[in-house]
C-alpha cells in the first residue's frame, strides 16, 4: 500500500481513484527517501514508474509548504530529455496532483512559446521541462529558477546520451545550492556517475535494476529476412497475427513514411512520428495511438526515448537501430510496469555484426524465428518473404564504363515508402 511509504492520505487519493494499489519496486525504495529531503540517485528500468517515485513525494512537499495559484516562481523543476516525455511527465503529475492545489507546466520545444509563457506568468509549482526549451525561457527571463527545492533529473543517461550535458551545465549552476537533486537512470555509466557526483550531495543510492537493461517480461525474437521482402514479413506479423497495437521502428524519416503508406494501402491504420514532422502532428499521432484510434505507430529512434504506452504489446524493429544501445531504449516500450511484452526485429544479413552487440549488451541470445516448414514437410508453402533475392552470377553482370548504365546493372528497389494485470503507477 502506498499509505505504509509514508504517503499522506491526501497524496493516496488521486492513486485510489487511477486504480493503483501497489508500488512498484523503485517507488517502494525510493519515495521512503525522498520524503526524507536527501539527494537520491536511482537505477531502475523503464517503465517502472519512476514518475511517481519522485512525483508524489514531490507533490506531498509542495503541498504541505501551502501551493498557492499566481505562485510565479516555480519550486520544483522536472529536467527530460523528450518533447514527448515532457508532455507525459507533466500529465502523469498533474493526475497525481488533482487533490491539491499544485499547479504543473510543461515547456518544450517545436510549438510556440507564448502560451508556454502565459502559463508561467499565471503561476505554476512544478515546471517540466526539455533543456534546449529551458534555456530559451531564461535567456528571455520568462522563467524564474531562483526558488527550485527540488531538481529531478529524469532518464539522465539519455540526456547525456542526446548530448544535453553542456546545456545542463548552464541550466544547474542557477538554481539554488540549497535543494533536494533527484536524479533517475536506467543506466549507472561513469558519465551519469560523474553528474550525480557534480551536482548532488551525498547522494542516497537506489539500485532496482537487478543487472538486466531490459525487462525480464520482454520476450525478444529475431526473424532474418532479405531488405526486399521486410515490408511483406512485416504485414504478415501486423494482419495475420491479429497483434491488438504495434510501434514499429525505421532509422530514417524517408523509411518511416515508406513504411507508414505501405502499411496504410493494406488496410492497417498507422500514424508516422519523426523529426520533420510538426509537434502537433506528432503530439496528435501519440494520442490517435494511445486512444486506439490507430493501431500501428511507426516512428524513428525520437520516440524511443520517453514514450510511455500502457499495455504496448509489440514492438517491431523493421531496422536495427544505428546503435545497439538504442536496442535497449526502442524495446522498452512494450513489457512495462509488469505486463509481458514481444520486441521482433526484421534482420538482414549486413545486420549480423550489429545484433551480436544488440545480444552482447542484452545478455541473452535472441529467439531465431524461422520459415514454415518447405512444401513437402507439412503441405505448407514457405512465405516468400523469407526468399533471399537471386542473384546473376558475376560473369553475366556488367558495368558500363561510363558507370552503373552498363546492361548488366540492377538497381535494388527502393523499400516502399495475456490476462491484464491491475495497472500501477508511473
Amino acid at each position: 500500500m502506498f499509505s505504509q511509504l509514508g504517503l499522506s492520505p491526501t497524496a493516496c487519493a488521486p492513486l485510489a481513484r487511477l486504480g493503483y494499489t501497489t508500488p512498484t519496486p523503485i517507488q517502494t525504495k525510493a519515495i521512503p527517501v525522498v520524503l526524507t529531503g536527501v539527494d537520491l540517485l536511482a537505477r531502475a528500468q523503464t517503465g517502472t514508474g519512476k514518475t511517481a517515485a519522485f512525483g508524489l513525494p514531490m507533490i506531498q512537499r509542495l503541498t504541505a509548504q501551502g501551493a498557492a495559484a499566481g505562485r510565479v516562481k516555480p519550486r520544483a523543476l522536472v529536467l527530460v530529455p523528450t518533447r514527448e516525455l515532457a508532455l507525459q511527465v507533466s500529465q502523469t503529475l498533474s493526475g497525481y496532483a488533482m487533490s491539491s492545489r499544485v499547479r504543473v507546466v510543461a515547456i518544450y520545444g517545436g510549438v510556440g512559446m507564448g502560451a508556454q509563457i502565459q502559463a508561467l506568468r499565471r503561476g505554476t509549482d512544478i515546471v517540466v521541462a526539455t533543456p534546449g526549451r529551458l534555456i530559451d525561457h531564461m535567456q528571455r527571463k520568462t522563467v524564474d529558477l531562483s526558488a527550485i527545492e527540488v531538481l529531478v533529473l529524469d532518464e539522465a543517461d539519455r540526456m547525456l546520451d542526446m548530448g544535453f550535458q553542456p546545456a545542463l551545465r548552464r541550466i544547474l549552476p542557477v538554481l539554488p545550492r540549497q535543494r533536494q537533486t533527484l536524479l533517475f537512470s536506467a543506466t549507472l555509466e561513469d558519465a551519469v556517475v560523474g553528474l550525480a557526483k557534480e551536482f548532488t550531495r551525498d547522494p542516497v543510492r537506489v539500485d532496482v535494476s537487478t543487472g538486466q537493461v531490459v525487462a525480464a517480461t520482454v520476450k525478444h525474437q529475431v526473424h532474418h529476412v532479405s531488405t526486399e521482402k521486410k515490408r511483406e514479413l512485416l504485414s504478415h506479423i501486423l494482419i495475420e497475427h491479429g497483434t491488438e497495437q504495434a510501434l514499429v521502428f525505421c532509422k530514417t524519416k524517408r523509411g518511416a513514411n515508406r513504411v507508414g503508406d505501405d502499411l496504410e494501402e493494406r488496410g492497417v491504420s498507422t500514424g508516422v512520428i519523426h523529426g520533420n514532422k510538426s509537434q502537433s502532428a506528432r503530439n496528435r499521432a501519440l494520442s490517435d495511438f494511445k486512444t486506439g484510434r490507430v493501431r500501428v505507430l511507426v516512428a524513428t529512434d525520437i520516440a524511443a526515448r520517453g514514450l510511455d504506452i500502457a499495455r504496448l504489446p509489440l514492438v517491431v524493429n523493421f531496422d536495427l537501430p544505428l546503435v545497439a544501445e538504442d536496442y535497449v531504449h526502442r524495446v522498452g516500450r512494450t513489457g512495462r510496469a509488469g505486463l509481458d511484452g514481444r520486441a521482433v526485429s526484421l534482420v538482414s544479413a549486413s545486420d549480423a555484426g550489429l545484433l551480436r552487440e544488440i545480444e552482447r549488451i542484452v545478455k541473452t541470445p535472441l529467439e531465431r524465428l524461422g520459415p514454415p516448414p518447405a512444401d513437402g514437410a507439412d503441405g505448407r508453402r514457405e512465405p516468400a518473404y523469407y526468399a533471399r533475392p537471386q542473384r546473376r552470377p558475376r560473369t553475366e553482370r556488367s558495368i558500363s564504363p561510363g558507370g552503373r548504365s552498363g546492361p548488366g546493372w540492377r538497381r535494388s528497389p527502393s523499400p516502399r515508402s495475456s490476462p491484464r494485470r491491475p495497472p500501477v503507477a508511473r
